[in-house]
């Protein structure tokens, strides 16, 4: 895979830009050996969430999603490698473990500071650059504009969280990364669905949530954390023979309906803000 393959942007006229940042698989065939398994590699990718969305072209929505795994580096870090979450377990810029506390490389073959430094620079920081043109080019036009960062996680991760996570995990960095009305339009139409929700609990939004909401510059950024039920049939222990669960868009048809009024109550505000 060539550099130029692994960042992906579909263009649209309308206010919205959608992140995913989590959607790869692609690992460099020179970084591979270095891990302990391939699925181990991929296993707390954002399963899916590309196609649970694919409705996004429909709105006329803007998608900047990364074919590479997070694993190689989480362009949703904090490039300065600084944790966005003090006092709580997390993942590194590039992690060396899983989501399960599971190592991700073999003894010996985590990446150093160097080569740290090197993927944020080939990755990390390109992603983020065309995130911000996107968003300029429709803030010109409109004025305002919504980023929402799509993700999703295991409802159960007991390293991470306590019991079961809700649904919808709705993050604004504790308001100050969108205009309050745009988080409220939101939240009511989480509510709306009768699934559980919360408003920054545990996910407040990661780096891209926080570095470009600005909205006193008219981005208004809020990040969607997905717990997978939703969509998916998650099995209790993971494992290679039944983790991804493969999508079906007759299972996941009733999330993605909610999904669609939750961005078209992003653009119903961006209408009257």
């Amino acid at each position: 895979m060539a550099d130029s393959d692994w960042l992906i942007v579909r263009r649209g006229t309308a206010p919205l830009v959608l992140g995913m940042p989590h959607t790869g698989t692609h690992i460099p065939d020179d970084l591979l050996p270095r891990f302990v398994s391939p699925w181990r590699a991929r296993k707390d990718t954002d399963w899916w969430i590309d196609r649970l969305y694919a409705f996004a072209a429909d709105l006329d929505a803007t998608v900047v999603r990364t074919t590479l795994s997070r694993s190689v580096v989480d362009v949703n870090r904090d490039p300065s490698g600084a944790s966005l979450y003090p006092g709580q377990t997390t993942t590194e810029l590039c992690p060396t473990t899983t989501f399960d506390g599971e190592p991700l490389y073999l003894p010996g073959e985590e990446p150093d500071e160097a080569e740290i430094a090197m993927r944020r620079d080939r990755w990390l920081a390109p992603y983020h650059t065309v995130l911000a043109a996107e968003l300029e080019r429709l803030r010109h036009v409109h004025g305002h504009v919504v980023l929402y960062d799509c993700h999703s996680i295991r409802s159960h991760m007991p390293r991470l969280f306590l019991g079961e996570l809700p649904q919808f995990n709705i993050g604004t960095n504790n308001g100050v990364t969108c205009d309050s009305a745009l988080e409220a339009a939101v939240e009511r139409a989480c509510a709306a669905t009768g699934r559980s929700l919360v408003v920054n609990g545990r996910f407040r939004g990661g780096y891209t949530t926080r570095h470009h909401g600005r909205p006193e510059t008219g981005v208004h950024a809020i990040q969607m954390e997905l717990a997978c039920r939703g969509y998916l049939d998650e099995p209790a222990t993971p494992d290679e023979t039944n983790w991804p669960t493969p999508f079906d868009p007759a299972r996941a048809a009733s999330l993605a309906g909610e999904l669609r009024a939750i961005l078209t109550a992003c653009l119903d505000w961006k209408a009257t803000a």
